[in-house]
């Protein structure tokens, strides 16, 4: 009866009601109602059980006073349970994500231990190249180096750019006190222990502590995807995804990341369930930016192309299409708008369809056929970056009026009175817009954007490689002499052009610092067997300039070194569409070979040693019998038994005429 006394504060709920299936909420609901919690108390219990009707019917109701902060922080606890439910009521209420979203509290969010398991102390202790204590504190600049990573190439992120590290050394280094303190900030993330201080300082950069903006992201949205992708946590990275900008690029980043971490968890034996997680989140990611590009395709196609060709500030200056290369995104290159973008900048600014190849090589070789060919002009080139448009117009000034614009203004007139019909006037204006393709760039321009043009790069490179190899063939063929001949000259001279390229290749690359300009070159295939052949040429060319018997084995590497020069024909052989899927499959083939290799290579290593043993019990200690082990062996592969060393004594008996015969 004392219970009675207070009925409002008594929940009644009915198993099985329609109204009430859910015990949790009766609870909820009678917590909420019984305790005379302030609201941002309410909100945290229903955040703590995950419910948000309960929250965004009777907690964010209309009236409803917040203090300054209570929803920002419980922001932070959604996103550090992953209730991508509330993040998303939260933002609906008012919570600014850019004032939300501080230094200190982005680094609060990649220190969490809740939410699922994630690989990203592992990444962080392979960029670090040590083992990392228990209570290490993950700091941003950690978090650019393991993006830098999994990125590859030369990426830079902004967490490890000058700027930025001079920016988080005064928030959290030894100025870090004072600075918190004019920021308005509290002092709740310790620092690392066992910072180690160093008297080397970074160079001073003007920063102005008084600057509301200096500790919050221009793209909070960017920083809390990429976050969530680090994190594993999907739901949560495809909410950011679709708010901010630059959605495609946040859809290719993310892709790339998470392809990248299933790499790397593969590669470290881990639970094959994450790595194939992570790749079927790195698909999901690869879809949506390929649905996002054919939408843009469908809607407008010269702004699809500039939204490939725009470089992202934000993403390392890198474009939406370089992004799906680094990321190895095949639907996306594959789609209609990246072949059409990808044809256009390989035939630059020449405007031909068919038998481009053979006018190119004509042009090459008769320059006058130039004047005969066509071009496009600047509006017909949607593909051109920034950096590209203002080169393009410093060299192209603009053109002046025409003088027949007045008379051709009074055609108009007079066709109008005339009562002439508008396909006629139309028909007109497009036949005017034809004529003036051709007469709006100059001579000079013509031969200028030619020989610029990347088709006709190629087969210069082509034809001047061939006619190498000609004549490469020819001083290997022909009996060397004392002092190398014109022939050799202009070979060697064509190999030290080729090293001075290759060193121009490397200083010329986007990253900063000379070993990272060096690493991402290697990491090209060709690059590497080049750089071989071109130091065993080198080393066969002063061979070659020596008396005898050097100059012999000088030309015996010249004849090794061509072998290769012959395989890099396959590299222009790939551009071609009918010979490059077979180089592209053959490959891949001389890959998954190497198994087939290895197994035999066992079979055949325990049939030579169990030979050479029966047949040469008797044999000294000697590095010949490595060699022994193999030889015959593999011969006999090809069918080659050695009968004649098969009981040689019974065979020359059988062939040795009988005396009185």
């Amino acid at each position: 009866m004392e219970c009675m006394k207070k009925k409002e504060l008594i929940t009644v709920f009915r198993m099985g009601s329609e109204g009430h299936q859910d015990i949790d909420l009766a609870i909820l609901t009678a917590l909420l109602k019984g305790a005379n919690a302030s609201a941002p108390d309410q909100l945290s219990l229903a955040l703590a059980w995950n419910r948000v009707d309960i929250a965004r019917s009777q907690i964010f109701i209309y009236g409803q006073q917040w203090p300054v902060g209570s929803l920002e922080q419980a922001m932070l606890d959604a996103l550090v349970l992953d209730r991508v439910d509330f993040v998303k009521l939260l933002i609906e209420n008012g919570v600014s994500m850019h004032r939300f979203l501080t230094i200190s509290r982005l680094e609060e969010l990649y220190n969490t231990r809740h939410g699922p398991s994630n690989t990203l102390y592992h990444l962080v202790r392979d960029v670090k190249k040590g083992n990392l204590p228990p209570d290490y504190r993950i700091s941003l600049i950690d978090i650019g180096l393991v993006i830098e990573y999994l990125m590859g190439g030369a990426y830079r992120c902004n967490y490890t750019r000058k700027r930025f590290r001079t920016l988080y050394h005064n928030l959290f280094g030894p100025k870090r006190p004072k600075a918190l303190k004019l920021l308005g900030m509290e002092d709740d993330v310790p620092l690392r222990r066992g910072r180690k201080t160093t008297k080397k300082r970074e160079e001073e950069v003007d920063i102005d502590l008084d600057d509301p903006e200096i500790n919050h992201f221009p793209f909070p949205f960017h920083e809390l995807m990429v976050w969530a992708v680090l994190m594993k946590r999907q739901k949560m990275a495809l909410f950011f995804w679709q708010h901010g900008e630059e959605a495609m690029a946040k859809a290719l980043v993310a892709c790339k990341l998470c392809k990248a971490m299933a790499h790397e968890a593969s590669e470290n034996d881990m639970v094959d369930d994450i790595s194939q997680e992570l790749n079927h989140n790195s698909r999901d990611f690869g879809q949506l930016a390929v649905e996002l590009l054919d939408q843009s395709y469908k809607q407008d196609e010269q702004l699809a192309m500039k939204l490939l060709t725009y470089e992202l500030k934000n993403w390392s200056n890198a474009t939406c299409l370089q992004l799906a290369v680094a990321a190895k995104h095949r639907d996306f290159i594959a789609h209609t708008c990246s072949q059409m973008l990808l044809t256009d900048m390989w035939m630059g600014r020449l405007r031909m369809r068919k038998n481009s190849g053979l006018k190119v090589i004509l042009g090459i070789l008769l320059p006058p056929s130039i004047l005969s060919l066509e071009f496009k002009n600047k509006d017909d080139m949607p593909y051109m970056t920034q950096a590209q448009e203002i080169h393009l117009q410093e060299k192209e000034p603009e053109e002046p009026e025409k003088p027949t614009k007045e008379k051709d203004e009074e055609d108009m007139e007079l066709t109008a009175m005339l009562g002439r019909s508008n396909g006629e006037s139309s028909r007109k204006k497009d036949e005017e817009e034809v004529q003036s393709r051709h007469r709006l760039i100059p001579l000079g321009r013509k031969i200028y954007e030619f020989y610029n043009a990347p088709i006709v790069k190629f087969w210069f490179y082509t034809l001047a490689y061939i006619g190498y190899l000609m004549l490469f063939n020819y001083i290997v063929l022909v009996k060397m002499e004392r002092w190398p001949s014109t022939q050799e000259w202009i070979v060697i001279s064509y190999i030290f052009t080729l090293g001075i390229e290759k060193m121009r290749e490397i200083l010329m690359s986007e990253p900063g610092k000379l070993l990272q300009k060096v690493k991402v070159w290697l990491q090209e295939y060709w690059n590497v067997t080049d750089l071989i052949a071109i130091l065993l040429f080198s080393v066969g060319m002063i061979l070659r300039l020596q008396d005898q018997p050097f100059r012999s084995d000088g030309r015996v590497i010249y004849c090794v070194n061509i072998i290769y020069w012959y395989i890099r024909l396959l590299d222009i052989f790939g551009v071609n569409k009918y010979l490059g899927p077979y180089v592209m499959m053959i490959g891949k083939m001389m890959i998954d070979m190497m198994y087939f290799v290895i197994i035999m290579l066992v079979v055949l290593m325990s049939f030579g040693v169990a030979r050479q043993a029966i047949l040469f019990p008797n044999e000294e200690p000697s590095w010949k019998l490595a060699k022994n082990i193999f030889y015959m062996p593999y011969w006999m592969i090809y069918g080659e038994v050695f009968a004649d060393q098969i009981d040689r004594k019974q065979v020359y008996d059988s062939h040795t005429p009988k005396s009185g015969i």
